[in-house]
């Protein structure tokens, strides 16, 4: 069960330290967030992004996933959503990773509408994503949050270039179970992100394990090899304690979990 985290948790931390942090506290692998303001940009030239795919290589590191913001989903022209794919593409291809994730943000409207611009976005980049071995996954979030939902949008893009990413929160926000979830999204499932929280209407993030999400429920459907990603949402709150002091336990609480079905 290799375990991956988010670099999302650990805002304003150079990139070379959260290496370090997740070589030192038994994490596998990172979720790389991609934006304007972050270590991991578009703007990186080719010298930046080589130096970065080698930081990885030497810390045993392995760059899981390119977490971008695009919306496959959003209300309008489809030229600048596909164009901002490609690009995110080439950044996670250099950089090593083996995935993008994007979101749905399919805005206010009937979701078959939603459906079929993210289906046709999706398709248009398959091809290029499978030449550079990067696998596009859709994250249950917004207005693709339950399984079902997402189910039903990568049943009709019909690639392997394309799959889903499972937020253990939003599904259980849906009210899915875990069981329900992961039946539904299985057929494209390349991983699952946990995390923690007090209850539906206080999501602070928590340390793994002290919060209400059914995360030993999750872990235990999962096929021994699959990523299981740590994503704490620091940014959004500013009053959640910081991270790092927090991973080594977090690493010792899922293994716990998954020791306990073996």
């Amino acid at each position: 069960m290799p375990l991956a985290l988010a670099t999302l948790g650990l805002p304003r931390t150079p990139l070379d330290q959260v290496v370090g942090l997740a070589a030192d506290h038994g994490w596998q692998g990172l979720e790389l967030r991609c934006a304007s303001d972050q270590p991991v940009r578009l703007q990186l030239d080719a010298g930046q992004r080589r130096n970065i795919a080698r930081s990885f290589t030497r810390a045993g590191i392995v760059p899981l996933t390119l977490a971008s913001y695009i919306g496959i989903a959003a209300p309008g022209p489809d030229g600048p959503v596909v164009k901002d794919l490609i690009e995110h593409l080439r950044l996670a291809a250099d950089l090593g990773c083996r995935n993008l994730r994007v979101f749905p943000h399919g805005g206010p409207g009937p979701i078959g509408a939603a459906d079929a611009r993210a289906v046709h976005r999706l398709r248009e980049v398959a091809g290029q994503a499978s030449l550079l071995g990067v696998r596009v996954l859709v994250e249950t979030h917004d207005s693709h949050r339950s399984a079902a939902a997402l189910t039903e949008l990568l049943d009709q893009v019909g690639r392997p270039g394309v799959g889903a990413l499972w937020d253990l929160l939003h599904t259980w926000l849906d009210g899915e179970s875990p069981i329900g979830a992961y039946r539904a999204l299985a057929p494209h499932l390349a991983y699952v992100q946990v995390k923690d929280v007090a209850s539906a209407s206080d999501l602070t993030p928590l340390p793994l394990g002290e919060g209400v999400l059914p995360l030993a429920a999750c872990v235990r459907l999962l096929p021994r090899e699959s990523w299981i990603s740590w994503e704490y949402e620091a940014p959004w709150h500013p009053q959640a304690v910081p991270l790092a002091p927090l991973l080594g336990a977090g690493a010792r609480c899922l293994e716990r979990m998954r020791a306990r079905e073996e």
